[in-house]
């Protein structure tokens, strides 16, 4: 299953930039733990001012982090 929505969270200081940011780096390496735990693949990841914009290739992943992030509010 392929998905073609991104996550976009709020997740850093504004200051946050770079995807060599070590808040960055570490999230990245969670993403990619879950995503190998889920039989999945991390296909998009970035950093803009702070908020992380990320993707996973199987939709009910996507899905799950959505209901995760909005129970959260």
């Amino acid at each position: 299953m392929k998905s073609t929505g991104l996550i976009e969270v709020d997740l850093f200081p504004a200051d946050v930039n770079s995807l060599d940011h070590p808040y960055v780096t570490h999230f990245k390496e969670i993403l990619e733990e879950v995503a190998e735990q889920q039989d999945a693949h991390l296909l998009h990841f970035g950093v803009d001012n702070g908020t992380v914009i990320f993707s996973f290739d199987n939709d009910e992943l996507m899905a799950d982090i959505i209901r995760i992030l909005q129970d959260g509010k």
